[in-house]
């Protein structure tokens, strides 16, 4: 099969298409017939070795796909010709993947298998930080940063279908264009974001900050919270890792939350089938349905990394291995 892999950590014009033998599967593993795989930041993270996870070189990258099943174990939900999402953890920029079987999900008829390839990284992470990390009631307010991106628009959607209002923060027009149409009601640039919420919150603040950014903007983000607000800390796009005056935490009894979605379901794997309980009548009614971006077939894997690189990213960038 052809495999794109990393053979140094050089970012993603290290990326190599190679020839590999297709994946051996484990007893608890289902092989998958790649047709879609998501491009994520960690994905590009893991090209320089900058991930907390760092793979024996060489490796192939891509944690998520969407494809056809080929086999799976004896008595597994999934059977040979069955449409999946799957987080594949390593290995999804292949023709062939291999993923544990809790963490494979039928997708419904309606889906597309490119819609699915965009669901298990950013659509799980953001359920988790919403509901567990975050506990969101209906009728509070939520401020997303990198309302554009695979993980912002994730927050968008779910939050919005979760009854929240949603303030979402991005960086042009055509970004926050983007966050509305997937159901933001306020869109607003990140030069004055404080400002600007305080003034549509009547100068509450928001109850909810959803940050996969940090950087400069981290101390106003903790700001803009209400009374008993929550930030939650995604990741860092931004490159800076923040820190807090803890003394800040204090004035309005507020709580920076920290988001580890992989470093909680690996502990707990049937948390996967949970969340895919919860999330599975959202995705087949259309009310989850991540935009997709840009589309590159696996011998152009290096750009789909760029765009993440470049910021140039709107929606999902997806790896179209057939």
């Amino acid at each position: 099969m052809q495999a794109v892999q990393v053979h140094e950590l050089g970012g993603p014009s290290a990326l190599r298409l190679v020839e590999l033998p297709e994946p051996e599967p484990g007893p608890d593993q289902v092989v998958i017939e790649v047709h879609a795989a998501g491009v994520t930041f960690p994905d590009l993270l893991l090209s320089r070795g900058e991930y907390q996870i760092k793979p024996e070189l060489p490796f192939v990258p891509g944690s998520e796909v969407a494809g056809v099943v080929r086999s799976a174990p004896p008595g597994a939900a999934v059977r040979p010709g069955d449409r999946v999402a799957a987080f594949c953890g390593l290995g999804g920029f292949a023709e062939v993947a291999a993923a544990p079987l809790e963490a494979v999900f039928p997708l419904p008829a309606q889906v597309s298998l490119a819609t699915g390839a965009a669901l298990p990284m950013n659509t799980f992470t953001v359920h988790f930080a919403l509901t567990r990390r975050g506990r969101l009631r209906a009728g509070e307010t939520v401020l997303v940063h990198g309302a554009a991106g695979g993980v912002g628009t994730a927050a968008v959607q779910l939050a919005s279908a979760l009854g929240a209002t949603v303030i979402a923060v991005a960086s042009s027009d055509e970004k926050r264009q983007a966050a509305k149409e997937v159901g933001a009601q306020h869109v607003i640039a990140p030069d004055n974001f404080l400002a600007e919420t305080r003034e549509l919150t009547g100068g509450r603040g928001v109850a909810m900050v959803v940050d996969p950014v940090g950087g400069d903007r981290f101390t106003d983000s903790l700001r803009a919270l209400s009374v008993e607000g929550r930030l939650l800390v995604l990741g860092f796009t931004g490159g800076e890792i923040p820190t807090v005056k803890m003394n800040r935490l204090l004035l309005n009894n507020i709580d920076v939350v920290g988001v580890g979605w992989g470093a909680f379901w690996t502990r707990q794997p049937g948390y996967l089938q949970q969340q895919w309980a919860e999330l599975a009548p959202l995705v087949a009614d259309g009310r989850i349905a991540p935009p997709l971006g840009r589309r590159f077939p696996l011998h152009e894997t290096r750009e789909a990394l760029m765009q993440l690189e470049h910021r140039q990213a709107i929606g999902q960038v997806l790896v179209e291995p057939r």
